[in-house]
């Protein structure tokens, strides 16, 4: 298989770090920014903007509140599929696999190092419940402010999710759309990686 060039690792992760490094170099704005897509319990999907913040030996990591709708929507199927695209590069990865929570040292010390106001705004925010008007958001952030001070401890509500992936595609754009397409394929997070060439 000519699996050379941009596209030559030997894991899915060790090919999505390098081609993130890429793109920082070249993307104007968040190049770690994933369209994460989850199902509710209707099976209707539902996607959004996120940041992902690590690319681990063998997971990706992002960080929410797990009360939003994207957090119960994992909790309940422990399922999630993200992509990346970066139009600089003309690249983009696809994750679909299993989630778990981040929790502990790891998310602590993320949370630590975020912004205060960024801090604080987890605190205040009920994210995805309705909200009658940002004024009652920002006066919401003043109670936090004056209750949790300048070194606001982790909320117990947020944290990581790691997907840890069954399935990675790796895409870059092709002359007359004759893109090359790389998947990586597991049956379980044990199981050996099938890598396959498909057509654009």
């Amino acid at each position: 298989m000519d699996r050379t060039g941009i596209f030559a690792g030997e894991t899915p992760s060790e090919i999505a770090r390098r081609w993130l490094a890429e793109a920082e170099k070249t993307e104007p704005n968040d190049p770690n920014a994933i369209a994460l897509s989850t199902v509710d319990a209707d099976g209707l999907p539902n996607v959004r903007m996120v940041l992902l913040k690590d690319i681990g030996e063998d997971d990706f990591t992002f960080y929410t509140n797990y009360t939003s709708a994207k957090g119960r929507e994992i909790e309940a199927s422990g399922k999630a599929a993200f992509v990346m695209h970066w139009k600089s590069l003309r690249r983009q990865i696809r994750v679909r696999g299993l989630v778990s929570r981040s929790e502990g040292p790891e998310a602590d010390a993320y949370y630590a190092s975020r912004n205060l106001q960024s801090r604080l705004g987890a605190w205040a925010s009920r994210q995805s419940e309705p909200l009658d008007s940002r004024a009652t958001l920002l006066a919401e952030v003043a109670k936090v402010t004056l209750k949790q001070g300048p070194s606001p401890r982790r909320p117990p509500f947020w944290g990581g999710f790691r997907i840890t992936p069954l399935e990675v595609e790796f895409w870059a754009d092709g002359a007359f759309r004759l893109h090359d397409r790389f998947r990586w394929r597991r049956e379980s997070v044990e199981a050996p990686w099938e890598i396959l060439r498909l057509n654009p």
